[in-house]
């Protein structure tokens, strides 16, 4: 475990990355080599449906810096600049998207054994200023975050959490959607390695009454073999199958299947990431 409580938004990520993470409806390849001046250039093509997108990174760090650039076939240059370190336990984040301007973030981080902040302003005429806090240990956390919108003078969202942490477990509930909802989930881990775990959600929005809950888990099959499943109460069946082909190249399968709607076409994905 980390030494302090971690960001706001390391709350309910756990079981949110089980029920969410690698799950995909398209088809990407992507490919990774290494310089020896230390840069990492990675090319990745998606195809979704008839569209096919590509783009281009190139990532280098040096010391305490982290350059990232990246060009797309749409003719978008994206660019982040990583710094950890220039105030003792501070990591600041500056973003900026060409030819669009205004979609640029500069974000600011603060670790403390008891607490972690974090900051952010887009970069445009009428900022968006975001705010989280967090508080605790890396048992128990508790913290809120809030984006208030400098054009319309007023609290764009403002979300709280609570989260409880053991070694093979995590437990957190967060009150979302200005208050609208309630998020509870809760993952137990059945393994050492944590490659094996079960998870449950359940999610209530108030104005409309509606419940969903989610279930799922991961099976680590062997060593290079993982299986995923997920279901929830609206018959939404998901399915993802992850096997390493070669150290840090994985090949990952996944499918989608409404349950109550078997007359449907399945959503399947397939993903290839290659590494050195």
């Amino acid at each position: 475990m980390s030494k302090g409580p971690g960001l706001f938004s390391d709350i309910g990520k756990k079981a949110r990355d089980l029920l969410t993470k690698d799950y995909i409806s398209d088809q990407k390849l992507s490919i990774s080599t290494y310089s020896d001046t230390g840069v990492a250039l990675t090319s990745t093509a998606v195809k979704k449906g008839g569209l096919s997108t590509g783009d281009v990174g190139a990532q280098y760090k040096y010391k305490n810096t982290l350059i990232d650039v990246k060009v797309d076939t749409g003719s978008n240059i994206s660019t982040t600049l990583t710094l950890n370190d220039i105030v003792p336990s501070t990591k600041t984040i500056a973003s900026l998207k060409f030819p669009d301007y205004s979609s640029g973030k500069l974000e600011v981080q603060y670790y403390h054994h008891h607490a972690a902040f974090s900051t952010a302003v887009s970069l445009n005429q009428s900022p968006t200023a975001d705010l989280s806090v967090t508080l605790g240990t890396p048992t128990f956390a508790i913290g809120a975050e809030a984006s208030y919108d400098t054009a319309g003078g007023k609290l764009a969202k403002y979300t709280a959490g609570i989260s409880v942490t053991k070694p093979d477990s995590c437990a957190a509930i967060i009150l979302g959607d200005k208050g609208d909802t309630i998020k509870a989930s809760y993952i137990h881990h059945l393994d050492e390695v944590k490659k094996s775990a079960a998870v449950g959600e359940i999610t209530r929005r108030f104005s409309t009454n509606e419940n969903t809950f989610t279930v799922g888990g991961s099976y680590a099959v062997d060593n290079l073999t993982i299986l995923k499943l997920k279901l929830n109460n609206h018959g939404k069946l998901g399915a993802l199958l992850q096997h390493e082909l070669i150290p840090k190249s994985l090949l990952t399968i996944s499918s989608e299947f409404d349950t109550k709607a078997l007359d449907k076409t399945p959503r399947f994905g397939v993903a290839l990431a290659l590494k050195p």
